[in-house]
C-alpha cells in the first residue's frame, strides 16, 4: 500500500471516528422523521393538484353537456318551427360539444384513476410515517435512559472522562505523597545511623572538622592516661585502688591558706 493510500485510509477512520462521536441518534432520528414529512406534504400537494385539474375537467364537462342539452332543445324547437336548416346546424355543433366532452370525459377519467392512486399512496406513506415516528420516540426515550444509565454507571465506577481525569489526579497525589513519606523515612534512617550527618547538630561539620575532633579527643585520652600511671607511681600498693577518683589533686601551699 503507496504512502498516500495509508495517510487517505488514516484520515477517513479519523474522521469517521470523529463523525460517529459527534452523531447523535436522536437528532438523526428526528431529522429523518422531518424529510418524511417532508415527502408526506409533496404527496399531498400532488393529490391535492390532481384533485382540482379534475374538478376543473368536471367543471369543463358541466358546461358543454349544457350547451350539448341547449343544441338539442334548440334544435327541437327548429324542427317544430319547420326550420331544419336551423335545426340541421344545431344539431351539428351538438355533435362537435359531444367530440369534446369525450375526450373530457377520457381525461377525467385517468386523472380520477391517478387521485386514486396518489391517495392511496399517501394513505400508506401517512401510515409508515406515524408508525416510524412512533418507533423514533421509543428509540429516543430508550437511548435517552441508556445514556443516562452510561452516565450514572462512569460517574460510580469512576470509568468516565471527567470522573477518570479525577481519578487520576487522585493516584497522582497519593503517588506523590508515598514518595514524600519513603523519602522521609529514608533520612530518618540516615540521620539515625550516623551516615547522614544533621549540620545543625554540635559537632557537625565537614569530613576535616570531625578528624581533628577525633585527634583532640585522642590526646586528652593519652593525658588522662599518662596522670593516672603517674598517681599509681607515688602511691602505696592497694591504694591506688582505694583513692577517690573524684578527690581533687593535692596542691602545695593549699594549706597554709
Amino acid at each position: 500500500m503507496s504512502i498516500m493510500k495509508r495517510m487517505s485510509l488514516i484520515m477517513k477512520s479519523k474522521a469517521n471516528k470523529a463523525l460517529d462521536r459527534a452523531e447523535d441518534p436522536r437528532e438523526t432520528l428526528d431529522y429523518s422523521y422531518q424529510r418524511q414529512l417532508e415527502l408526506l406534504t409533496k404527496v399531498r400537494r400532488g393529490v391535492a393538484d390532481v384533485a382540482t385539474s379534475r374538478k376543473r375537467l368536471e367543471l369543463q364537462l358541466a358546461q358543454l353537456q349544457q350547451q350539448a342539452d341547449k343544441l338539442q332543445s334548440q334544435a327541437e324547437k327548429a324542427i317544430a318551427v319547420d326550420r331544419e336548416d336551423l335545426a340541421r346546424e344545431a344539431l351539428t355543433r351538438k355533435a362537435g360539444l359531444a367530440q369534446q366532452i369525450t375526450d373530457l370525459q377520457a381525461q377525467h377519467a385517468a386523472l380520477q384513476a391517478e387521485e386514486e392512486k396518489l391517495v392511496l399512496a399517501q394513505q400508506r406513506l401517512q401510515a409508515k410515517v406515524e408508525a416510524f415516528r412512533t418507533r423514533k420516540e421509543t428509540i429516543k426515550a430508550t437511548y435517552t435512559a441508556a445514556e443516562a444509565q452510561t452516565r450514572i454507571g462512569e460517574a460510580v465506577s469512576g470509568i468516565g472522562e471527567e470522573m477518570g481525569d479525577v481519578g487520576l489526579a487522585i493516584q497522582r497525589a497519593e503517588d506523590k505523597t508515598a514518595q514524600m513519606q519513603a523519602r522521609a523515612g529514608a533520612i530518618d534512617e540516615l540521620l539515625a545511623s550516623g551516615a547522614l550527618d544533621d549540620p545543625l547538630a554540635v559537632g557537625g561539620g565537614d569530613d576535616i572538622a570531625r578528624e581533628l575532633e577525633a585527634l583532640s579527643a585522642g590526646s586528652d585520652v593519652d593525658a588522662e592516661i599518662a596522670r593516672l600511671k603517674g598517681l599509681g607511681a607515688g602511691s602505696a600498693p592497694g591504694q591506688l585502688g582505694a583513692a577517690d577518683p573524684l578527690a581533687k589533686p593535692h596542691v602545695e601551699g593549699e594549706g597554709a591558706r
